[in-house]
């Protein structure tokens, strides 16, 4: 019994640890709800997603335009989120596709991809 309660514990523990690294702790008990009627918005369902990969603990985590369809304060919040996932020790790779100067800003290694 002890080490059941103490793997819940533990576990417990991670998830409230990857919801302060995300910043959602403060909405952890809210409904995710429908898009543009209740619940998170939009960057916070962003911000979600992110958290449901970093609950399996991987050393590398891939995101897709994490920024799309966000406005430009949305995304500087996803976009910190994801810095916050760096600071873990995680290795981050994320594609943008014209990011602002801020967001630009954010990362620590570019790599830049034409034709030609």
């Amino acid at each position: 019994m002890y080490f059941v309660t103490f793997c819940v514990y533990t576990w417990q523990k991670f998830v409230e640890e990857v919801l302060e690294t995300i910043e959602l702790d403060d909405i952890k008990d809210s409904l995710v709800g429908i898009a543009g009627q209740s619940g998170l918005s939009t960057e916070q369902r962003k911000r979600l997603t992110i958290a449901v990969e970093l609950v399996s603990n991987p050393s590398i985590i891939f995101m897709d335009e994490p920024t799309s369809g966000l406005d430009a304060r949305a995304a500087a919040v996803v976009m910190r989120a994801v810095k916050n996932v760096v600071t873990t020790g995680r290795t981050t790779v994320c594609t943008i596709h014209q990011p602002s100067i801020d967001i630009f800003e954010t990362f620590d290694e570019v790599f830049k991809s034409a034709f030609g």
